[in-house]
């Protein structure tokens, strides 16, 4: 079986503790900055009376700079190069800690009655800066509402409140009720359901299972009055607009998630795995555009170009596609046959099982696309993901890989196929650098902007399972085109005071423009 291994993979998680936050990778012991705030503008204090309320309403508060620091610190490579120059990102905020539905709904209406933007806040596993408070306010950490409330086991319906962490989410899903999500993101460990949900994130058996917003059945959000809103809870329906997906992929800008019911799947009990080798890259999107065209859905189907078949698998001559499955062996067969005969058309076998084994051993381990560099004052890494159609990725491949190595500073860009549908897939880019380290922020915003540009130009996804956060956001507009007023009209709406994580998602904010502008 691929999933329930994840569970007791060694993951090289450094100062990991179950059910915690685990610290960004430039260290554990990384000391707060002394500097001034990196991706912080317009900051609105948090007023002396609003402080002594939430001590009241909520379990704990923190207002000490290094703990706030400490608290809101991400995975975001924008937050780490201000961060190891000793500017920390968003030094100057409010941390409430809340374990009930009850102290949500009184922190956001307090903060409503005082005017206080709110940003909520759980596993900081982000890598767009999508919780940062970056206009300070209040940070709502989540994490304290981490419990499986029920689980339907003829239906397998699963609620589950949206601080639980997902490692914990599955295994007590697992032991107790024999089922599984079949979501697995490289961050599974630190990062919650309910994070999940809010950035619309994909898992790595995703062709299987799904992405999070095809698991969502129904969740509760309290809104911005301080109502508590239940949505959904039906397979489907035709009474009007979906409203659940108004929040998934929302970003915490229209409520606060507090619970989520999911569908969920018996355990596999078995599982197969097949690797061949391509040419080019774009043989590799065809053989995968086939399979998922014949109807083949395999659990994972991921294509790696020449650069990264070498860097995680040692095939420096091919492109790497490693297909593997698992769930009713009759099933899992037929998708493996199918899967075979389209890889032997333009493919060479390659030793599936042991490939298919290192990927097992070492597909959590983060870091993987620096390896080979050695990491000096202005070294810089970060991953682009996106979705397009079959017929524009082979393009899209090409022109991004280029835009990114035509920015001075490059050292390599390259990319993997990680999800894939039948009209088209999600490319998952691998961006290196190494400048001055005062260049860093503009070699980082460089790359950004070539890459973002060939996928606007493609009518591309800016992002497939990411988000948005504060890094895409000022692509959004263009991006979305006249939907985008759309979204901004909805906004507006759920958030009549914009108090709700301003400044994400390219979202016009009162309380200023994007920090993101300031320091580039």
């Amino acid at each position: 079986m691929i999933s329930r291994q994840t569970i007791t993979h060694p993951f090289n998680r450094g100062n990991y503790i179950v059910g915690a936050p685990t610290p960004p990778r430039w260290g554990a012991r990384t000391p707060p900055g002394r500097g001034e705030a990196s991706l912080q503008a317009s900051v609105v204090a948090v007023p002396a009376g609003l402080t002594e309320a939430l001590r009241v309403a909520a379990d704990a508060v923190y207002t000490d700079r290094d703990e706030v620091v400490l608290r809101t610190r991400d995975w975001w490579a924008g937050s780490m190069i201000g961060e190891t120059a000793g500017n920390p990102a968003t030094p100057d905020a409010v941390i409430v800690e809340v374990s009930t539905v009850e102290q949500i709904q009184a922190a956001v209406r307090l903060c409503s009655e005082y005017g206080v933007p709110l940003t909520v806040s759980a596993g900081r596993s982000n890598v767009t800066g999508a919780a940062l408070p970056v206009h300070g306010g209040v940070v709502l950490d989540v994490c304290r509402l981490d419990k499986i409330v029920s689980f339907d086991a003829e239906s397998q319906l699963v609620e589950v409140q949206a601080g639980m962490f997902g490692d914990v989410f599955e295994t007590e899903l697992q032991q107790t009720h024999g089922a599984t999500t079949g979501h697995w993101p490289s961050a599974f460990a630190m990062s919650t359901v309910g994070g999940w949900v809010a950035c619309r994130g994909a898992g790595q058996l995703s062709t299987r299972y799904g992405k999070i917003e095809d698991m969502v059945v129904g969740l509760d959000v309290v809104l911005a009055d301080g109502t508590l809103a239940r949505f959904g809870d039906y397979p489907r329906a035709a009474t009007g607009p979906d409203l659940r997906h108004l929040f998934v992929g929302s970003e915490g800008t229209l409520g606060v998630i507090t619970s989520v019911r999911l569908r969920t799947h018996p355990l596999p009990t078995y599982a197969k795995a097949i690797a061949y080798g391509f040419e080019t890259f774009a043989d590799g999107l065809d053989a995968c555009r086939r399979i998922m065209q014949r109807g083949a859905t395999p659990a994972a189907m991921r294509l790696y170009d020449k650069l990264e078949s070498s860097t995680h698998f040692g095939y420096p001559d091919t492109n790497l596609l490693l297909i593997a499955d698992e769930g009713d062996p009759v099933l899992v067969d037929a998708m493996i046959r199918v899967s075979a005969e389209e890889c032997a058309a333009t493919g060479s076998e390659l030793d599936g099982q042991s490939i298919f084994q290192r990927w097992l051993d070492e597909r959590m381990l983060v870091g993987k696309s620096a390896d080979g560099f050695t990491p000096g004052p202005g070294f810089v890494a970060d991953t682009l993901e996106m979705a397009g159609s079959w017929a524009a990725l082979p393009a899209i491949y090409d022109e991004v890989v280029a835009a990114i190595e035509a920015v001075p500073g490059t050292l390599a860009a390259s990319a993997h196929q990680s999800h894939a549908y039948t009209d088209g897939a999600c490319l998952y880019f691998s961006l290196r650098g190494d400048v001055e380290p005062d260049k860093r922020r503009h070699w980082y915003r460089s790359v950004w902007d070539a890459s973002n540009a060939v996928l606007v130009r493609h009518g591309a996804a800016l992002s497939h399972h990411h988000g948005s956060g504060l890094l895409r956001g000022p692509y959004l507009p263009e991006a979305l085109g006249t939907g985008f007023g759309t979204f901004v009209d909805v906004k507006r709406a759920l958030d009549p005071n914009g108090l709700f994580n301003p400044g994400k998602l390219g979202l016009p904010s009162t309380l200023g423009p994007s920090p993101l502008d300031a320091a580039s």
